[in-house]
């Protein structure tokens, strides 16, 4: 018999960087990728109007989590995964998929390949020896924002797509608002770089080194904590990975990355309070996006958060985002199974393609052949979710209440184990292994170079960041 990659693909972990893998390569697969009435049944499960619809008053906040975390992770995934080419229609084998990322928390999404092979990211115009990134000014953003100052964009070309190390950066205004804080962070850490360190290549190199350090940081110190809490982050730490013990150099798992990750997918807010607009408007604040735009709407500026586009009033005051101390703070929703109503009607799917983002992530698991949350939990020797927990996506199939879609299944015991407001036992055990021994296998992450590094004053946050990227604006006075 002829086993062809993508109809039958293996159940083998991958170790060399550049693909993904499995981590319970020997759990066997949730469901049958070939049966009809499993794909219906899912599909049920995540259409629009089913159980992972949340519309408005069923989708509550979730008190202990800053609305901008939700974009500071699809950053984080856009910084370490990049598929392009898999599809839902087959079976897909993980080890047969390039990853376009490489598995470290290095900023290749925003450095590309260094100033030599991208120089298309870099100020030409610099004259002063030190190789800065490029952003652009906004016109007209300084009659559109509070205080009366030039906005910044990420670089576009003529048609404004966005020049940058990873296209999916400008996939809205959130997220591309946040490659260009990280742009300008750069910058300001450039500048701050000694003269005493001679030669253009050096500084930057000093100056990347400072960018990635402050950026790790962040995300041991401040996204991990939030997402599984502190304690779970200091026991990865503390002993050798055990889920994710790869050899050779770091993967991405597929469950990881198919399931547990997109997480992030239920913290998505219907909407978002882009920025507080000028003194004699209101603020900017639109949902993600609006598909199709309604009758009269301008594309060039829709009034949503879509991306690909650079107009006066399209850029962010983080306050909303990020803790700043000022009241001002949005926060995003539980990490629970239900969606935002938006994420059911996706823009600019194929046709033929499910437009439901609950659809896709469901019929995506099903074609890695991932297995079930209780096949995970058990092997990690913990209690599965109860049948009570799972009532409803077994009144759409039995099936789907014995074994459960891993995305699903971490979803719902967020819910059951932490009201929502972080992941639970297997979803937290498999994101900070991750992410903890991405940074570990990294030789150039300062966990291996330097682990007692630590930022200057100790402590070092997202809004310290965007402080010193020189992209928070004033808060403006409260009527």
């Amino acid at each position: 018999m002829v086993f062809t990659r993508g109809m039958n693909p293996p159940q083998s972990r991958y170790y060399n960087s550049g693909r993904f893998g499995r981590l319970f390569p020997t759990l066997p697969p949730q469901g049958d990728f070939q049966d009809p009435t499993m794909k219906a049944a899912l599909s049920e499960v995540g259409e629009k109007g089913g159980i992972m619809d949340g519309g408005g008053a069923a989708n509550p906040d979730n008190p202990a989590m800053p609305s901008g975390i939700t974009f500071l992770g699809q950053f984080l995934d856009h910084d370490i995964t990049f598929d392009p080419t898999s599809s839902l229609e087959r079976q897909q084998d993980p080890e047969a998929i390039t990853n376009f990322r490489t598995p470290a928390f290095e900023l290749d999404s925003v450095y590309g390949s260094g100033p030599g092979a991208s120089p298309h990211l870099y100020d030409q115009t610099v004259e002063d020896g030190r190789t800065t990134m490029l952003v652009e000014a906004i016109p007209g953003s300084e009659a559109a924002s509070n205080d009366g100052t030039p906005r910044f964009d990420v670089p576009r070309n003529g048609q404004n797509t966005a020049i940058l190390g990873d296209p999916r950066n400008d996939e809205n205004l959130i997220i591309s608002q946040l490659h260009l804080a990280i742009l300008k962070f750069h910058n300001a850490t450039l500048a701050a770089v000694p003269d005493t360190i001679r030669g253009s290549d050096r500084r930057f190199e000093e100056a990347q080194r400072l960018v990635r350090w402050h950026y790790q940081w962040i995300i041991l110190h401040e996204f991990l904590p939030l997402i599984v809490g502190a304690g779970p982050v200091e026991a990865v730490l503390s002993r050798p990975c055990e889920v994710f013990d790869w050899d050779n150099l770091p993967f991405i798992p597929a469950e990881f990355s198919v399931a547990t990750y997109r997480f992030g997918h239920s913290l998505v807010r219907p909407g978002y309070r882009a920025n507080f607009g000028p003194p004699d408007g209101g603020p900017f604040a639109a949902p993600i996006f609006n598909d199709p735009l309604p009758p009269g709407e301008n594309p060039a500026d829709p009034n949503d958060l879509r991306g690909g586009r650079r107009a006066a009033r399209r850029f962010v005051d983080w306050q909303s985002f990020f803790d700043f101390g000022d009241g001002n703070l949005a926060h995003s929703k539980k990490i629970d199974t239900v969606l935002s109503g938006g994420l059911f009607d996706l823009p600019g799917i194929p046709a033929g393609e499910p437009q439901s983002l609950a659809q896709r992530n469901l019929m995506r698991g099903l074609a890695f052949g991932l297995p079930s949350g209780q096949a995970v939990a058990r092997y990690l020797g913990l209690d599965p979710l109860s049948a009570a927990d799972l009532a409803d996506i077994g009144a759409v199939d039995p099936r789907l209440a014995e074994e459960t879609p891993l995305w699903f299944y971490i979803l719902r015991e967020a819910a059951v184990q932490t009201g929502g407001e972080r992941l639970g036992e297997v979803g937290g055990r498999i994101v900070a292994e991750v992410f903890v021994g991405l940074l570990q296998g990294d030789r150039s992450s300062y966990l291996r170079q330097h682990p007692k590094w630590r930022p200057d004053g100790g402590a070092f946050r997202m809004a310290d960041l965007l402080t010193m990227a020189g992209v928070v604006g004033p808060v403006p006075p409260t009527p």
